[in-house]
C-alpha cells in the first residue's frame, strides 16, 4: 500500500505564552502582552447586542473597518487590507513575495511568526545580530544579498522592548536596496510616548517599498477575535487581495474593531496605566537585582544576570504561586531572561507581593 505523502517542515512550532497551570483554577497571566484593561465599553456594548447575523458571511472586504482605519490614521482606504490577526497578513506577504531559496532578514530576537511563515514557503531566514538586545541597522545591511526579498522588523521589538528611533528607521530604508521590501510591524506603537520614536505608518505612508503591520490584539484588547491590518502600495494590496481568503475576518471582529477605534478615552487610559505600572515594576524589580529595558511597549524583558535567582528558578517559584511569565528560551533562545507583560492593577500588585515573598524567604 502506498503511503500518503506530505511536506515535512524543519520549523520550531510557535509556542504561545502559557495561560494555565496544572491543578490551579486561578492564575495571573502576564505572558502574552495582552491588554491590561480588557476592552473598551463601546466594544462590550456592540458584542452584547443580539442582532449579530451569525448565519450570514461577513463582509469579505471589511469595508466599514477600512473606512474607519482610513479616517482615524489619515491614510488611503484602498491601500489597507484586513486579516485574521496581523499574523495572517504576514503569512500572505510571504506567500506573495517569496519563493524557495529567497532570503528574508529578521533581527536575532524578533517575533517568531516572521521566520515561521518565511520557512513554510521555502525561503531562507537570515538572522541579523542585535546590539545589547536592540535591532542593528548596520548588521541588517551586512546580511543583504541578491537573494534578499524582505526585511521584517517590529518597532518596538518583541520580546526585547527596544526600538529604532525615527532617524535609524529612515537610515535603514535608505541603505536597503530599493527592491527589498521593508516590513515594519507597529503592533505596540500606541504605547510609545518616547520623543525619538515615530511609527512606521507615519514615517513611510507614501513609500512603495515599505509595508506596515498593525494589530487590534494589544492595546485594543481584541486578541481572541483575531484581527489586524496591513498598509502598503496599491499594487501590493491588490495582489494580496487575490490570495486573501474570502471571509477571513469575522463579523464580530470587524464591528468590535470599528468601535474600538472610536474610544480615545480607553486608549488614553490604557497608555497612562501602562507607563505608570511599567515604570513602577521596573524600579521595584531593580531592588532585587532584576534589570530590564527602558519603558516602551506593554512588557519588560527581565534580565537575571545580577539577581541571586536564575530566571528559570524564579519562573518556577512564580508558577507555584499561580503567576505566569513568558520564558524567552522557548523560540527566542534568550537565556536567563523572562518577559513580563504589564497587567491590571490587581495583577501587578499581586505580582509585586509574590516577588517580595520570594526574596524575603
Amino acid at each position: 500500500m502506498t503511503a500518503i505523502k506530505f511536506k515535512k517542515f524543519n520549523i520550531d512550532t510557535y509556542k504561545p505564552g502559557r495561560s494555565v497551570i496544572r491543578n490551579m483554577k486561578k492564575v495571573i497571566k502576564l505572558s502574552a502582552n495582552e491588554s491590561a484593561l480588557g476592552v473598551s465599553s463601546k466594544v462590550q456594548k456592540i458584542i452584547s447586542k443580539k442582532n449579530l447575523s451569525f448565519f450570514r458571511y461577513p463582509d469579505p472586504k471589511s469595508k466599514k473597518l477600512r473606512m474607519e482605519i482610513s479616517k482615524k490614521f489619515k491614510c488611503d482606504m484602498e491601500r489597507i487590507i484586513c486579516g485574521s490577526g496581523s499574523d495572517e497578513v504576514i503569512q500572505m506577504l510571504c506567500q506573495l513575495f517569496l519563493k524557495p531559496k529567497d532570503e528574508v532578514i529578521v533581527p536575532q530576537y524578533s517575533f517568531l511568526m516572521y521566520r515561521i511563515y518565511a520557512k513554510i514557503v521555502g525561503a531562507n531566514v537570515i538572522f541579523a545580530k542585535e546590539k545589547k538586545f536592540k535591532v542593528s541597522v548596520s548588521e541588517i545591511i551586512k546580511k543583504v544579498t541578491k537573494k534578499t526579498k524582505i526585511v521584517f522588523i517590529a518597532n518596538p521589538n518583541n520580546p526585547t522592548g527596544t526600538f529604532l528611533t525615527k532617524n535609524e528607521l529612515i537610515k535603514l530604508r535608505k541603505k536597503l536596496k530599493k527592491n527589498v521590501l521593508l516590513v515594519v510591524d507597529d503592533a505596540y506603537f500606541e504605547y510609545m510616548k518616547n520623543l525619538d520614536y515615530v511609527s512606521g505608518l507615519d514615517l513611510f505612508k507614501d513609500k512603495e517599498n515599505v509595508f506596515i503591520l498593525r494589530t487590534f490584539s494589544k492595546i485594543y484588547g481584541l486578541s481572541s477575535l483575531r484581527i489586524g491590518w496591513g498598509y502598503g502600495s496599491k499594487k501590493i494590496i491588490d495582489a494580496l487581495n487575490t490570495i486573501k481568503p474570502p471571509f477571513n475576518v469575522n463579523e464580530v471582529a470587524q464591528k468590535a474593531a470599528v468601535e474600538s477605534l472610536k474610544d480615545m478615552k480607553f486608549i488614553s487610559r490604557s497608555v497612562k496605566h501602562n507607563i505608570f505600572y511599567a515604570r513602577k515594576l521596573k524600579f521595584f524589580l531593580q531592588k532585587y537585582g532584576i534589570t530590564s529595558n527602558d519603558v516602551s511597549a506593554n512588557f519588560l524583558l527581565l534580565n537575571f544576570e545580577k539577581c541571586k535567582f536564575k530566571a528559570k528558578n524564579f519562573n518556577e517559584k512564580l508558577k507555584n504561586k499561580g503567576i505566569i511569565l513568558r520564558s524567552t528560551e522557548d523560540g527566542y533562545k534568550i537565556k536567563n531572561m523572562l518577559r513580563l507583560s504589564i497587567g491590571s492593577v490587581k495583577d501587578n500588585l499581586r505580582f509585586m507581593s509574590v516577588v517580595k515573598s520570594i526574596f524575603n524567604k
